[in-house]
């Protein structure tokens, strides 16, 4: 069993979600066997928490070992996590937290695996969000898309607009919203799909996912952008994306990081 209490006003299932990857895993199964409990009382669907409240998941072993992400190195200073799809970043790091001092440094979507780098004190944090601000992260992807690109390798640029109220976003041609530059290389033709290495120039909400679609290049198992017959076909019901290496230019007592490059086990 595991118990929590609420520090500010959420959802069951926002806090789930962003507090206890493995509860958020099966939050679905626990609901319907009505084996989580918020001050003491048995619910079966998402409910309203109030800051105080407390909430117990009764999993079973295997729910709670279930895997959400492993350490692929850590220091001093920082800690590389590679995260499994199905995981929101928060969730990872209030695992973290909870066994050592850890600072959010940046996030990937829930569906999306591969590298997460986290600060473990406040200089260290400091250095690195400068590194993400100054554009001195290096980032690359491999995603498996639907279609082949007509060129084995691409620089492309297009504008991106966020729509808030549907939380998603737009990319067109036209010179509204903010810039975007994907570059992107064939690594692997695979009949009706491709893979492709993605290097993102600028790091936008959602970018990979809706400027390949925007290409004819949608991501195969992406519910938002992606293809959705297609994705029902090869019964793709997670996005086949993952923030394959990172590398960063640090200074400072982070200086050491240069020329390391981390990579994540996770293969398309």
């Amino acid at each position: 069993m595991k118990r929590y209490s609420i520090s500010a006003d959420d959802t069951l299932k926002n806090f789930t979600d962003n507090t206890d990857a493995q509860a958020s895993f099966a939050l679905r199964t626990l609901l319907k066997g009505r084996d989580v409990r918020v001050n003491g009382v048995r619910v079966g669907e998402d409910v309203p928490l109030k800051a105080g409240d407390e909430v117990c998941y009764y999993m079973t072993r295997a729910q709670e070992e279930k895997r959400a992400f492993t350490v692929v190195y850590e220091d001093e200073n920082v800690l590389v996590a590679d995260k499994e799809s199905g995981v929101n970043s928060e969730a990872v790091f209030a695992e973290l937290s909870r066994s050592r001092e850890a600072y959010f440094i940046h996030r990937l979507d829930r569906n999306t695996e591969g590298l997460l780098i986290f600060a473990k004190s406040a200089a260290a944090a400091d250095e690195l969000l400068a590194c993400f601000r100054e554009r001195r992260v290096t980032k690359i992807y491999h995603a498996l898309v639907f279609g082949r690109p007509k060129k084995e390798h691409e620089i492309a640029t297009a504008y991106l607009e966020k729509d808030e109220h549907n939380a998603r976003v737009r990319v067109g041609a036209a010179p509204r919203g903010e810039k975007i530059v994907t570059e992107y290389r064939v690594l692997e033709a695979r009949g009706d799909t491709t893979l492709l290495e993605v290097t993102l120039h600028t790091g936008k909400t959602h970018q990979i996912r809706a400027h390949l679609a925007y290409l004819g290049l949608p991501v195969v198992g992406d519910g938002k952008y992606g293809d959705a017959a297609r994705n029902r076909q090869l019964h793709a019901a997670r996005q086949r994306l993952v923030a394959k290496s990172l590398a960063i230019s640090a200074t400072g007592a982070l200086g050491y990081l240069g020329g390391k490059t981390f990579l994540s086990q996770k293969n398309l």
